[in-house]
């Protein structure tokens, strides 16, 4: 009896392996699904596939948060297809800041590699945890929950940054409070800021209502 089953768990274990793919290239061409991109054909994978250049390239920090997100997901980087992982770099100028934020589908690691950065996240008891960041320092902040990164030196911050996840997804806390038509006494109700402070956040957001 043991033969037979050890039999039928061998080709199991061997056919299993034999689905195993070395890579699969995403085919931008069809749309992404919940197990990501489908397969290009290997004849039309190329090496270019596997190299991604852009996070060499300084992202324009000319906006109001002086801050600049390149991202390296699988729709940029299609080699990244059903590998799990995600990368993108981020240029804070003096000053700049990326808010309140989380990732509700992936964990987060940086790497500081020029620059001060003052970087923290709060768990889910309300506990905060934030350090002052310098060059060559890395920090993890868990999967959703809320994070932040401040240019807190006096040179420009230059953050490497990767993703346990190829959709980690992403909300801003300001944006989602103020940049839509949520009405502004249920914005005065739940975070208890008087009407004058919800309606200059939403005119500096885009908000309405």
């Amino acid at each position: 009896m043991f033969l037979p089953i050890l039999f039928i768990f061998s080709l199991l274990s061997f056919s299993s392996r034999a689905l195993v793919q070395d890579f699969c290239v995403a085919d931008l061409s069809l749309p992404d699904g919940p197990a990501g991109y489908p397969c290009k054909k290997p004849a039309k994978v190329t090496v270019n596939d596997f190299v991604y250049s852009a996070l060499g390239v300084a992202g324009n920090t000319n906006n109001l948060i002086k801050a600049a997100v390149t991202p390296a997901f699988t729709a940029q980087f299609p080699g990244l297809n059903g590998l799990g992982l995600s990368l993108a770099r981020l240029d804070l100028a003096v000053g700049g800041v990326v808010p309140m934020h989380t990732h509700p589908g992936g964990n987060e690691v940086i790497f500081v590699v020029q620059g001060t950065i003052t970087a923290g996240f709060i768990s889910s008891a309300n506990a905060v945890y934030f350090k002052t960041l310098n060059k060559g320092d890395t920090m993890i902040f868990p999967q959703g929950l809320l994070h932040f990164q401040v240019n807190s030196g006096k040179t420009p911050g230059l953050v490497l940054v990767s993703f346990s996840s190829p959709s980690p997804g992403l909300q801003i806390l300001d944006y989602a409070l103020f940049a839509n038509n949520l009405p502004s006494d249920l914005v005065e109700k739940t975070t208890f800021l008087d009407d004058a402070q919800v309606k200059k956040l939403k005119g500096v957001l885009g908000g309405t209502g």
